[in-house]
């Protein structure tokens, strides 16, 4: 019924278009279909095979996605959070082939992803050149302006949905997530399985990545064509630096200052800073280049190596992220900031900004995963405790570390007598304690940090739930 009203629409708008004025109406019906046909050739149906952790343990799931072919040469673009832990990945091209792809990078501070489709080692070879899609400028696009969503909703067949660019330049990094960018916003319907397709013009060119929805509004956001094209040229060059049989996929390299920004006027926390330009630095990351070089909290930041600086509201803040992102590692930055009405001048030296996803550890027989903890994608735990180090990811339910009184959210500090730093930490004392199946005591100490609150867990795994199942 959807898509009949739009198509409607549409139609009407078509036929209004030159209409009294001596014109010919414009078949808005075949521009559509002439748009349809120049992108279902390089869209493509993603089937992950991703491994999960916080049910407790370690399982396997299949994941549906979509994505698009932006190369003759087979590379494919679609959403972080559908090639992520993925341990197999399957395309489904638009000839009804099957074919394995490589995860070669991801960035899930974008939430994109770059594939690769591998040739054939049996049945008949790709055929090559494959059709592929072409980018936009995204900075052309206005709200108002007609878009379609292509995708394979719920694993379905190929579909196509239409509507309009509601805003071009939407915020929504609000919680820590989604800060380098901007994002197209749509009224043209995403559904579970879109994410990673193309969000396509009336002429048949992409203009963004289908990636988010907000449930139960219509509401849909897609990552705009000029960041797609700048994050892929960036994947493709971290993925040409890697060591030969490295495995991991690429990521983007951001320089890290430990600067957090507020917009002057930030209408959602209605703060009202007196000042008409720079940035307001509203806190600064601990034991951070920012910090060492004397850069405080309430600072307004002017200048970077003598550009201005300009975040009066939200919508300014990615430009400013991405430019300190790409700051030179390792090399002295002049920051100039305005501190009780006095202008004083820093120099702040970039270190590489850490893996944003921390890494995963199944401790099977102990029925729960635990996760490294990194200030960007875990930032609560990290206030409380900014050394890093690991807390418990997922318990299994019935389990030994739910028995013991083990949550999601613990930090370790201590397993048996063997402080925990690093994954490889833990690793240790459980390879160490399960080792011995013969040994009469299996228990062992566990120190918890559980909000600003330290506890003691005794952990004993006597029980084999494993094996009741």
């Amino acid at each position: 019924m959807r898509s009949r009203i739009a198509v409607s629409v549409f139609v009407a708008a078509a036929a209004l278009c030159g209409c009294g004025d001596g014109r010919k109406p414009i078949d808005f019906q075949a521009i559509i279909e002439n748009a349809k046909e120049k992108v279902y050739p390089s869209l493509v149906y993603v089937k992950p095979i991703q491994e999960q952790f916080r049910s407790g343990e370690r399982q396997r799931q299949e994941i549906l996605g979509s994505g698009v072919i932006i190369s003759e040469d087979g590379y494919v673009v679609t959403n972080s959070h559908v090639a992520e832990k993925a341990i197999q990945v399957h395309c489904v091209l638009g000839d009804k082939e099957l074919v394995e792809a490589d995860v070669i990078g991801l960035d899930p501070e974008t939430d994109l992803a770059l594939l690769k489709l591998k040739p054939r080692a049996k049945g008949p070879p790709l055929k090559y050149p494959l059709p592929y899609a072409t980018f936009g400028d995204s900075n052309e696009v206005e709200a108002g302006q007609f878009v379609m969503a292509l995708g394979s909703p719920f694993g379905f067949e190929r579909s196509i949905s239409l509507g309009i660019v509601s805003n071009t330049k939407r915020y929504i990094g609000f919680t820590g997530r989604y800060q380098y960018n901007l994002w197209l916003q749509t009224d043209a319907a995403i559904n579970p399985g879109n994410s990673g397709g193309p969000l396509v013009d009336t002429t048949g060119t992409v203009i963004g990545i289908n990636t988010l929805i907000v449930g139960g509004a219509g509401i849909g956001f897609a990552v705009p064509s000029n960041v797609v094209r700048d994050v892929v040229a960036k994947l493709k060059a971290a993925a040409a630096e890697r060591t030969p049989g490295e495995k991991e996929p690429a990521k983007v390299k951001r320089a890290w200052t430990g600067l957090q920004l507020q917009a002057l006027v930030d209408l959602k926390t209605t703060t009202l800073t007196d000042s008409k330009e720079g940035v307001l630095v509203q806190s600064v990351d601990k034991n951070s280049p920012a910090e060492r070089a004397g850069v405080r909290n309430g600072d307004i930041l002017l200048s970077v190596n003598d550009v201005a600086i300009t975040g009066t509201y939200v919508e300014n803040l990615p430009p400013i992220r991405v430019g300190l992102s790409e700051l030179p590692v390792g090399e002295p930055a002049r920051m100039v900031v305005r501190r009780a009405g006095r202008e004083m001048s820093f120099t702040v030296t970039p270190a590489l900004k850490g893996k944003f996803e921390g890494e995963d550890l199944d401790c099977r027989r102990w029925n729960m995963t635990v996760k490294e903890i990194t200030k960007f994608s875990n930032p609560e735990l990290f206030y409380l405790h900014p050394a890093g180090g690991v807390y418990v990811q997922g318990v299994r339910y019935p389990g030994n570390a739910n028995d013991a009184g083990l949550r999601s959210n613990d930090i370790i500090l201590k397993i048996d007598d063997r402080p925990i730093k690093t994954l490889s930490d833990v690793r240790g004392a459980y390879e160490k304690l399960t080792a011995d199946e013969k040994r009469p005591e299996k228990k062992a100490l566990v120190i918890i940090k559980r909000g600003v609150y330290r506890d003691w867990k005794t952990l004993n795994w006597t029980k084999d739930y494993l094996q009741e199942d």
